[in-house]
């Protein structure tokens, strides 16, 4: 670990799309950010492949308790064996095109647990499973997982802070799109650097097919070597220092 480490803190996502994983390369520890309240519709039980016939489709996984009720690391899924079939079935149609469907359907293999219901498990397994075999580092935490002594009331762009404070952070990464949460001032009175990374579209063949934008890991996995995604993970992101009062 880096002496001044730099953090990087997300929901769990389900195989989310390039930028994410440009973010995990970019930071020395990653934290799986799952301790607020559980969001319907989000990219945390869904993400975006092409559809056999033209555009996009969800390929999603249905969960026995997703509202706004429960915790995010309170998320199960409603039967693991079934979403595994269907997400390899609303894969299929990859089969005779996409060089590299063998590969993705070992990476679902890997990622599925038949007996672990836990929504966060399942997308940190994926989230590993995509870096093993781009060998890319992933240092990552739970933090549900861990005894963090946060307060009950905190605004969106605190809890970074929070944390990055207690885990004795030397700068945090964030999107660029998030950029208006946070204030730069509060993060050097923590002695914290903050730095935004702006994501940038890797654009690649899919032979048979229109190509859409900003899809899931899952279609990029198809189409492209993992020497050539690696490459892209790191290329495709620029990393700016926070100033003044952001």
């Amino acid at each position: 670990m880096a002496h001044n480490p730099r953090f990087g803190i997300m929901q769990p996502y389900f195989f989310p799309y390039l930028g994410h994983f440009s973010l995990i390369t970019a930071v020395d520890d990653w934290l799986v950010f799952d301790v607020t309240q559980y969001t319907p519709k989000t990219w945390m039980n869904r993400n975006r492949i092409l559809n056999p016939n033209d555009g996009w489709q969800y390929v999603s996984i249905p969960l026995a308790n997703g509202s706004i009720s429960i915790k995010t690391h309170e998320a199960k899924i409603l039967d693991p064996v079934k979403a595994r079939k269907n997400v390899q079935g609303k894969l299929s149609h990859y089969k005779r095109k996409a060089p590299y469907y063998d590969a993705v359907l070992n990476l679902i293999e890997e990622t599925f647990d038949d007996d672990d219901d836990s929504l966060v498990r399942l997308d940190v397994r994926g989230l590993a499973a995509v870096c093993r075999y781009l060998n890319l580092p992933f240092r990552y935490r739970i933090c549900s997982e861990m005894n963090l002594n946060l307060p009950a009331t905190l605004e969106p762009g605190e809890w970074a802070l929070e944390i990055c404070s207690q885990l004795g952070a030397g700068s945090y990464l964030n999107p660029f799109s998030g950029k208006a949460l946070f204030d730069q001032t509060r993060f050097a009175e923590r002695g914290i650097d903050l730095y935004y990374a702006k994501l940038t579209e890797f654009r690649y063949r899919t032979m048979g097919y229109r190509y859409e934008s900003y899809l899931s890991m899952l279609d990029i996995l198809m189409w492209n070597p993992p020497d050539a995604i690696s490459r892209a993970a790191r290329e495709h992101i620029v990393i700016e220092p926070a100033t003044g009062n952001e």
